[in-house]
């Protein structure tokens, strides 16, 4: 049975009490995992105040030497994380593989910038004095992952909280705990430090509590002693978090959903645009924060764009993400599912045509797990649902349009502002649109994809504050003013 990790040890709840957790593609149990409570949070954060007295003492450079080390720890059991992700999630295995690159990636990226932290001088108008800027750590930080993309989205917030000298509790999706476990244990034994100084990272410096959102998660929230949340989950969620933190005034960032409009002008490179269409709706299931969620086709292309995506589609082979024919894996929980299902009816009763999907594959070992064909609609009514909610599934949208203006303006309609994509070959057209889609990454003829070296996050109700870059170090230290008068 899989433990938390708590003060360096691996250790059951208070409690007792465990729960299953299920392969989404089979109903299979994978393992039992310790029902986390308020007192293993208690234990958590004491075992993390603990450790941030000798962390955040360590020079910046060791802290960078030290998350380099994790990384090589963890490649040593890439292997093993992947089975356990693709089991407890359902993605294929080359997603996996996928995702454990960039949890590496983006760890290696704030192991380099640890030591590149800056502070400033600055004149002041009193004579003999001058002031300076120092950035210290906070202390205790939380970060709360979603079943989607569990490592990368837990990397984005141990990284630079582990960079920045602070120690931090991670609280795994009540879903995806295992990947999540197995890859911290390798962090835990990472060590920093030359010969007879070498060191191992202090325990307590990552603590992992397991268990569910209403327990775990709200004292996470809501205990004084964590001064620093860092979210990424749905947006309802997103504004409890942030009612419950702000009554203690923690700093607090929110990754949340989004409603990604993908433009394709006509005269994009049309086969590289049909086939990101593909990979930035479908890839993990379509299960993407960050993810084409609505196609924008000028109408001289439609047609022909649709019937080509269709061919892609018609290809795709669906199954346990186990398997090595396996393209697309199921959908994670079933609720998400009849979400989906809904979202496709009610576009459906308004008007929209299934191009392909729209249904549950049925027989044999399909019956088991939570699958659902990828599904493309057209004429879709943009108040329908899949045009106005977050579509957190295999589902993609066509919209169509006359010119970059009016593609724009219906872009913009939606409540979400994550990430966007303009497909164009006329640089014209392409700064029009960085300058006026409202969201808070747009990629170029590019797939949306979230570079651990550019800061990521969402404007309107997908979110405040960033992620990844540089930017991300402001949200884990604390600017101080110094006055310095010469006497």
């Amino acid at each position: 049975m899989a433990k938390m990790l708590i003060g360096g040890e691996s250790v059951d709840s208070v409690s007792g009490q465990t729960y299953e957790v299920r392969n989404p593609a089979t109903g299979e149990v994978v393992d039992k995992v310790p029902k986390g409570n308020e007192k293993d949070v208690e234990q958590a954060i004491g075992a993390a105040e603990t450790a941030f007295k000798e962390w955040s003492d360590v020079t910046a450079e060791d802290r960078g030497k030290m998350l380099e080390n994790a990384c090589e720890l963890i490649k040593q059991k890439q292997g093993d994380i992947a089975q356990a992700l693709t089991k407890e999630q359902g993605k294929t295995l080359f997603e996996a593989g996928l995702e454990i690159h960039h949890l590496l990636h983006g760890l290696e990226f704030y192991a380099g910038l640890a030591s590149k932290v800056r502070g400033a001088h600055v004149p002041l108008p009193q004579k003999n004095a001058y002031g300076m800027v120092v950035r210290q750590p906070i202390g205790v930080c939380a970060g709360i992952v979603p079943w989607n993309f569990p490592l990368t989205l837990m990397g984005t917030k141990l990284g630079p909280a582990l960079a920045a000298g602070n120690t931090i509790i991670v609280k795994p999706a009540s879903t995806t705990p295992l990947a999540t476990l197995l890859a911290i244990e390798q962090i835990q034994k990472a060590t920093y430090g030359e010969g007879k100084a070498q060191k191992t990272l202090p325990k307590g410096a990552v603590n992992v509590v397991t268990g569910p959102g209403g327990t775990v998660g709200e004292e996470i929230l809501k205990n004084p002693r964590i001064r620093r949340i860092a979210f990424t989950g749905s947006t309802p969620v997103g504004r409890h978090v942030m009612e419950v933190a702000g009554r203690e005034i923690k700093r607090v960032t929110l990754e949340l959903g989004g409603s990604d409009p993908m433009i394709v002008m006509d005269d994009a490179n049309l086969d590289l645009a049909i086939k990101m269409a593909d990979i930035g709706r479908f890839f993990n299931c379509g299960q993407m924060c960050l993810g084409v969620k609505r196609l924008f086709l000028q109408e001289s292309i439609a047609e022909s764009f649709v019937g080509k995506l269709t061919e892609i589609l018609k290809t795709k082979t669906v199954g346990n993400g186990a398997s090595k024919e396996t393209r697309m894996g199921p959908i994670h929980i079933e609720s998400q599912r009849k979400e989906i299902e809904e979202q496709v009816e009610d576009a459906k009763s308004r008007g929209a045509k299934v191009v392909f999907g729209g249904e549950r594959p049925k027989g044999g070992d399909f019956d088991k797990g939570y699958f659902y064909l990828p599904t493309l609609l057209t004429n879709v009514p943009e108040d329908s649902k899949v045009s106005t909610e977050e579509t957190f599934g295999p589902v993609l949208p066509v919209f169509t349009f006359k010119t970059l203006d009016e593609a724009i303006e219906k872009a913009n309609r939606s409540i979400f502002g994550l990430g966007s994509s303009i497909w164009t070959r006329s640089l014209a057209s392409a700064n029009r649109a960085i300058d006026r889609l409202q969201a808070g990454n747009v990629w170029v003829n590019s797939l949306h994809y979230g570079y651990d070296e550019l800061p990521f996050g969402g404007v309107k109700q997908s979110g405040i504050g960033r992620e990844h870059g540089p930017e991300a170090l402001d949200y884990y230290l604390e600017p101080k003013g110094v006055v310095i008068v010469n006497v």
